[in-house]
């Protein structure tokens, strides 16, 4: 699609959002002048351009954190392009996955949560558990007793979904796969794998 067909603000650029293909988790906004448009196509790696140094801006080019384009659309105004993309390492410079971490207004917030954020803050407990052991942590007496332990309950809570799966209703299923995602989550920290490895590998399977 030619540049010349979206609309532009003053300063002959369009707003870009940038959202990660795999989560669609939204990592940042940054704008695009023509030239970063057509590098982003050419090269399949996202560039933006600088408003404070009004330059080009390859994504990446000096902390190694590129955006590789995987998909990209413009909106029904052709006034805002959003680009999907795998990140190398993270997207903020603060060191943040994403740009967006600041809460304006809590009380704001709805009481649910996605899939994914309430596995990830999971992750982010045990994973602290094992950096920073508390005294009568269950978590911390499976990662003192070791693997052999943690995979003993891995299979443990799996058998008991097998049987919970036997009776009627879904309310001891819902118990008993909360507690195999628990005891896998302790497993992933152990052995260094995290959600988003998951993610994309379940990505493959689609």
């Amino acid at each position: 699609m030619d540049f010349k067909t979206f609309k532009l603000n003053q300063d002959g650029l369009i707003p870009v959002v940038t959202q990660d293909y795999i989560t669609n988790e939204v990592l940042m906004l940054a704008y695009m002048n023509e030239e970063a448009y057509q590098k982003t196509l050419e090269t399949g790696k996202v560039h933006y351009y600088s408003r404070s140094r009004q330059s080009l801006w390859l994504k990446g080019e000096t902390s190694g954190h590129f955006q590789w384009l995987k998909d990209i659309k413009i909106d029904c105004d052709l006034d805002t392009i959003l680009v999907k993309v795998k990140q190398d390492g993270v997207a903020c410079h603060t060191g943040s996955d994403t740009c967006f971490f600041t809460d304006i207004e809590s009380n704001w917030k709805e009481k649910g949560q996605s899939v994914s954020n309430i596995l990830t803050d999971v992750y982010d407990v045990v994973l602290d558990r094992k950096q920073n052991p508390k005294e009568g942590s269950y978590t911390n007496y499976l990662f003192e007793k070791g693997i052999d332990k943690i995979l003993k309950k891995v299979g443990e809570e799996s058998s008991e979904i097998i049987i919970g799966a036997k009776n009627e209703g879904s309310e001891e299923m819902v118990y008993e796969i909360s507690d195999l995602l628990y005891h896998l989550t302790v497993l992933m920290v152990e052995k260094d794998v995290n959600w988003n490895d998951i993610m994309v590998e379940l990505s493959k399977r689609r």
